[in-house]
């Protein structure tokens, strides 16, 4: 409450800079909002020297003081002063207004040295460029200004570097954070800094590169675990899946520890470079998984590669974590690994099946048919008119809800439709045909035709539909198939000619469909047939992949098992039967 007096000024100054230092250090938590203690002492400076601030930006505030305080003894202080601005301009990403300030001091002194040469860093070229005032022994300091504009030059490095990587700007984004890695801060904040790096290097097709960043990373600390979820992404991209499933399995032991963050072994700063970088894209980058998810990309990963004992082991792992409430656990959001429960379930299916252990990929599959058959209406119509319009309006609201609701259902079909189909292979593996043939049989033939009427389906419907409809003729085949091995040639050839029709030119329909002519003794059709379809391109059909659209993991298993097994013998007897019919034409 005192009048504010120039002798003890230089005083008040120092003692501000500390307390503000102190105050932000205890917190030990991203700096944030505006350093109202700093404004106020400025407004004392210019109170002590006949002016007035009030009403001023704290912009505006600043260049006040420095373009009309020219009391010697007042320089040093402020210029600490303005180093702490700078940090919380920093840590609010107005690296503006930071330059701005630090051309003020660097003008103040001398004016040469506030231009910097074009095609440099301005921020960085004004922070390198500013004269630290000289300490007063009368007046301690808690942390040297020095030390301050280390840090101070290290996070602009860090932040420009992070908002050029979220541009995609990656070179001038490597070029700041290998700025930053040679600059002042703790091991964590290096290994954060190389992770940067080494997701920088892979946007830029440099796989290479951005692994030797991330083991680097992994170097300076062990204990930045996204370094090692990034570098299981990059062998991932390299095709290097004995080295991803180590660096998953890794990872995955090191998050079941939870080991303690070790205790910093350098010097310790009141303020940090952590205090000033904590943008979203950081946040995103440095996304620690849980378990359970890497779980799930264990089991995924040792599925998509074969590995099914693996697998199957990992996937009855994270079904357990399921039962511990796990979607409490993980937000099921754009971030995470985990796809839709019910596929998860019925890749564990699929996972069982492979192994040979058919009974319980049933069980699971019922597991799924029971949870979703309450979600799905008695009647399903999806229309052109569901598609939104562009301009927005309150029916376009109404319009995008019951769009989601019919994706939502579809999903739920689909899921359905597919544990029937994994319940029909399944009983087909164990010999039990008429039971097999009852699984096909349900809902994903019928029911699901009666319930899915598809009228010029709007796009974003697309990819469900495309699944459904390859679930509809994996059914109509496997059923086919079943029909042949009990004999009833005339049933199996009508599925395979209802598949045909869903999915023209599928080579797995149409090959069933000529063995079926076969057993029928339709041989002249069938050698009609076969010619036809052998000379066809191969993938002439251009649906096995929903239009490019890869199909469901939980579904790859199925497509493997209804490739037609018997093509070799087949070509021979049709071959057989065109030579004979060449030198016999009345046969």
């Amino acid at each position: 409450g005192l009048p504010p007096a120039l002798p003890a000024l230089p005083l008040e100054l120092t003692v501000l800079y500390n307390s503000l230092l102190f105050a932000t250090g205890a917190s030990d938590s991203a700096i944030q909002g505006e350093a109202e203690g700093i404004r106020q002492g400025l407004l004392r400076v210019l109170e002590a020297c006949g002016a007035c601030g009030q009403g001023l930006s704290t912009e505006e505030l600043w260049q006040k003081v420095l373009q009309e305080v020219t009391v010697e003894e007042l320089q040093a202080p402020l210029h600490r002063l303005g180093a702490l601005q700078a940090a919380w301009w920093l840590a609010a990403s107005r690296l503006g207004s930071a330059a701005g300030l630090f051309r003020l001091l660097s003008n103040a002194e001398d004016p040469r040295r506030a231009r910097c040469s074009e095609g440099e860093n301005e921020l960085l070229y004004l922070l390198k460029a500013w004269r630290v005032p000289a300490e007063v022994a009368s007046l301690p300091l808690v942390q040297s200004a020095e030390d301050l504009k280390e840090i101070l030059c290290t996070a602009a490095a860090f932040l420009q570097g992070l908002q050029e990587l979220e541009a995609g700007n990656f070179p001038t984004a490597l070029s700041l954070l290998q700025e930053a890695a040679g600059g002042f801060c703790s091991k964590k904040v290096l290994a954060q800094i190389y992770t940067c790096l080494g997701c920088c290097a892979q946007r830029m097709g440099k796989p290479q590169t951005a692994l030797q960043h991330l083991k680097r990373a992994l170097q300076v600390d062990f204990q930045c675990l996204p370094a090692l979820s990034h570098a299981a992404a990059v062998y991932h991209e390299l095709g290097e899946t004995e080295a991803e499933l180590q660096a998953l399995a890794l990872l995955y032991e090191a998050l079941e520890k939870k080991t303690p963050a070790a205790a910093s072994s350098g010097p310790y700063f009141l303020i940090r470079t952590e205090l000033l970088v904590h943008t979203p894209i950081l946040a995103s980058l440095l996304r620690h998984r849980h378990p359970s998810e890497v779980k799930y990309l264990l089991a995924q990963r040792c599925l998509q590669d074969g590995r099914v004992a693996d697998a199957v082991e990992h996937y009855l792992d994270f079904l357990a974590l399921l039962q511990e409430g796990l979607q409490q656990q993980v937000p099921l959001d754009g971030g995470s690994a985990l796809p839709r429960i019910p596929e998860v379930f019925l890749e564990a299916a699929s996972a069982l099946e492979q192994a040979g252990r058919h009974q319980d990929a049933i069980t699971v599959c019922e597991e799924v048919i029971s949870r979703t058959t309450d979600l799905i209406p008695r009647m399903l119509r999806v229309e052109e008119r569901l598609e939104q319009p562009e301009c927005p309006s309150p029916e376009a609201g109404l319009a995008g809800g019951l769009l989601s609701q019919k994706k939502e259902s579809l999903c739920c079909l689909a899921w359905r439709a597919a544990g029937y189909l994994h319940q029909g292979w399944a009983w087909a593996k164990l010999g039990e045909s008429k039971e097999a043939v009852t699984q096909f049989s349900r809902e994903c033939l019928e029911d699901a035709v009666s319930r899915s009427v598809c009228l010029s389906m709007p796009e974003s419907l697309l990819p469900e539909v495309e699944v459904l409809q390859k679930i509809r003729l994996l059914s109509l085949i496997g059923r086919g198939a079943q029909f042949l091995e009990l004999g009833r040639h005339k049933e199996a050839l009508l599925d395979f000619q209802h598949g045909l029709q869903i999915l023209p030119g599928d080579p797995a329909a149409a090959s069933y469909l000529v063995q079926a002519l076969w057993k029928l003794n339709r041989k002249q059709e069938a050698a009609a047939r076969w010619q036809k379809f052998s000379q066809s391109p191969a993938g002439e059909d251009g649906q096995q992949e929903g239009q490019g659209r890869p199909f469901p993991l939980y579904l790859v298993s199925c497509l493997k098992q209804a490739m037609f097994p018997h093509s070799a013998s087949l070509a021979r007897s049709i071959g057989d039967y065109l030579g004979t019919t060449s030198r016999d034409p009345s046969s």
